[in-house]
């Protein structure tokens, strides 16, 4: 690997430029950030971060930097503003404005959220009875959100007696909440406030205790505390505390409602405690004392507990024990291992449990019937599509429901009969403007990576393409976590299907789609494998004339801003332009920062460079790191200032480093939302804005008109 080496002398000479005092100027100058260099030796290797000043949060020349790149990038897409409008009109001509969501059940009330034309922010109501009762609305967000540049209702829930609404409160997109108490009859709030809480919240049974956890400066939720209203939130007591820094806490209320659910978790390990709700002022007891690299899950019904785990089973198996004697010696197993089906997890019901699983790449559903223990697998009817499992609060009901769709497929909402086997469409999502599926087509092609691996691709397009090699193709990746990227519909991609892009999806490893072996393989020290992958893909859809170099768009947030990192660097020949959404690119640096964010609880993610293995590995690696003297892509990079999960100063960095180390003339723009966090702005029509500007960045970087 190469580092660029500069004295502090010569550092000292390099000064910012506000981009600002260049937007009148017919072609607007790049502003450069001034070098500070930290000079730093680990493993016995020296290196030198010429922007590190840029983490410096609260100096004005930072803001003022970030300001001048906004502006810069405000520059250079002046040309695009009409192409933009005519987006973001097409983009929205596409929604119907004014909808309601499918109402669920739960207890005597019917609970859903509702939209109105010209309103940022959605309305929770509820019906009791039935869905010709008078609505009472819970929650209207747009109100909350006067005064705000974003919002987000972290959690909401009903208190068992349904008289009050407790529901967490982020302004700014930090991730730091606040817990309000309203009393639905009335509309008034309850002196109650506690804030710097994490999103999670749940009622015990008593309608007057409230379990929270609140976060530490890691942003890492860490304790658990018990509320009584009407008291004073300093005077909480605190249920648990998690001393591991590698360990995060949630909690859930089983369908049931019998159980609290204390789920304390690291990327490998998980350990659960539980809660009888109708003595809420009772001690949690363990289920299993956490055992490293075991994860399990747990599931109530009646007087046993199911429980998801992969101990000794890769793809995991359900066991079910006992609620009396729930620790892992009374264990059995219920639903076996299998190394072609992954278990994701679990929805009980008083009569029937739905298993969802994934085999063969794709999402699938078991069903059992918990009297006969008979089952059966639901038949989904095309052949690249995914599911999205509703609330089913339900614990009594017959039905299980879900949103199905596919990438040419509006989301559709079914009940599914669990023992008639009979599937009833309450809705589909309404696409105005005349969109008609049958002009399109979807499928799922493999590439062969480096070594060997077949790594599935999902993509689609006009039925008429032709496969000539000249069309412009949008390739997605993420490959981490072992979250799945899912082949779900969305409205937006027909402003580019009509303009003639391809549209794919790389499934690469790191990813969930093919079993747990599928993340295992792009993890520590096979992460690597995670940029073969995309790389192959790509590659394949060159060599099948589906696109070329010069048309190859490719994109990719968070930890897939990650591999859009590792792959321009490796790659840059391979792609005409890359997106880069709050992407994690200065890895090493980071992950030697134990006081950031997610550090400590990453290391079984990406390793710990403190150990010299990790971390000549990850220098192979990071994007950062590996910004060298050659031609890269256009690129458009986007950043959140209040961010805790991809602090905006990896983007800015890489941005700058790039910016000094780049041979082409070709776009580079840094997008800076001032004030909001990793994902970007909450308001729907101003997350539309920023998918027109995104597009407009495409369509200008390619070349076309329109």
């Amino acid at each position: 690997m190469r580092m660029r080496i500069i004295s502090i002398a010569a550092a000292t000479t390099l000064l910012l430029t506000v981009a600002a005092s260049c937007i009148q100027k017919r072609q607007p100058s790049a502003p450069v950030a001034r070098t500070e260099p930290k000079v730093d030796s680990i493993h016995g290797v020296v290196r030198i971060d010429d922007y590190h000043w840029l983490r410096q949060r609260g100096n004005p020349e930072v803001i003022e930097y970030l300001e001048a790149e906004n502006a810069y990038t405000g520059a250079v897409m002046e040309d695009t503003e009409e192409l933009q409008n005519k987006l973001y009109r097409e983009l929205v001509g596409r929604l119907k404005q004014t909808d309601m969501e499918v109402a669920e059940k739960d207890g005597d009330y019917f609970y859903y959220t509702r939209t109105e034309e010209g309103k940022q922010y959605k309305i929770i109501c509820r019906k009791k009875g039935s869905l010709d009762g008078a609505e009472e609305v819970l929650l209207d967000e747009n109100p909350l959100a006067e005064g705000h540049d974003y919002l987000d209702i972290g959690a909401y829930r009903v208190s068992p007696d349904d008289r009050l609404l407790a529901y967490t409160v982020d302004t700014n997109g930090s991730e730091k909440y606040t817990i309000y108490i309203k009393d639905i009859e009335t509309g008034e709030l309850l002196s109650d406030r506690v804030p710097n809480v994490y999103y999670s919240l749940e009622w015990g049974n008593d309608n007057k205790t409230i379990f929270y956890t609140v976060l530490d400066e890691a942003m890492r939720p860490y304790r658990l505390y018990r509320h009584t209203l009407g008291m004073d939130y300093a005077g909480d007591e605190m249920v648990f505390h998690e001393t591991d820094q590698a360990y995060e806490m949630y909690l859930s209320k089983t369908k049931s409602k019998r159980y609290l659910l204390l789920e304390l978790g690291s990327n490998t390990t998980s350990e659960v405690h539980y809660l009888d709700a109708n003595h809420p002022t009772d001690d949690f007891k363990v289920i299993h004392p956490r055992q490293h690299k075991m994860e399990y899950a747990v599931y109530h019904h009646d007087d046993r507990f199911f429980i998801n785990t992969n101990d000794g089973a890769p793809n995991f198996k359900l066991m079910v024990t006992p609620v009396r004697r729930p620790d892992r010696r009374h264990w059995t197993e219920y639903i076996a291992h299998s190394d072609s089906v992954k278990i994701d997890g679990v929805e009980v019901f008083a009569d029937f449990m739905g298993v969802y699983v994934r085999r063969g790449g794709l999402k699938q559903i078991r069903i059992f019937d918990l009297k006969t223990g008979e089952s059966h697998y639901l038949d989904f009817p095309e052949e690249v599509y995914t599911y999205r499992a509703a609330k089913n609060k339900d614990f009594e009901s017959s039905t299980l429901r879900f949103t199905y769709s596919s990438p040419l497929t509006p989301n559709t909402v079914y009940d599914y009969d669990m023992g008639g086997r009979t599937w009833e469409i309450l809705k589909v999502k309404e696409v105005l403007g005349g969109y008609d599926k049958s002009r399109y087509e979807a499928h799922r092609v493999l590439a062969s990576s480096a070594d060997g691996t077949m790594v599935p691709i999902s993509v689609y397009h006009k039925k008429d393409l032709e496969r000539d090699g000249r069309n412009p193709l949008l390739l997605y990746g993420y490959g981490a976590y072992g979250y799945s990227s899912e082949p779900r519909f969305s409205s937006d991609k027909i402003s580019l299907l009509e303009r003639g892009f391809v549209v794919a999806i790389a499934h690469v490893r790191g990813g969930g789609e093919m079993g747990r072996y599928w993340y295992e393989q792009g993890m520590l020290l096979h992460k690597r494998n995670t940029f073969s992958d995309f790389i192959a893909c790509a590659e394949y859809l060159i060599e099948q004339n589906y696109t070329s170099p010069d048309h190859l768009v490719i994109d990719g947030g968070s930890a897939g801003g990650l591999l859009i990192g590792a792959v321009v660097n490796m790659r840059p020949d391979l792609f005409k332009v890359a997106l880069a959404g709050m992407p994690f690119v200065d890895i090493v640096n980071t992950m030697l920062d134990a006081s950031i964010p997610l550090t400590v609880i990453e290391y079984e993610e990406w390793g710990n460079p403190n150990e010299k293995e990790y971390f000549d590995y990850m220098m192979t690696y990071s994007p950062y790191d590996n910004v060298t003297n050659q031609a890269y892509p256009h690129m458009l990079i986007t950043a959140g200032l209040n961010d805790p999960r991809v602090q905006y100063w990896e983007p800015a960095k890489w941005t700058a480093k790039l910016r000094a180390a780049k041979t082409d003339q070709n776009m580079l723009l840094l997008k800076t939302e001032m004030g909001a966090g990793h994902f970007g702005a909450s308001g729907r029509y101003d997350s539309i804005k920023e998918t027109a500007f995104e597009y407009a960045f495409i369509l200008k970087a390619l070349g076309l008109d329109d």
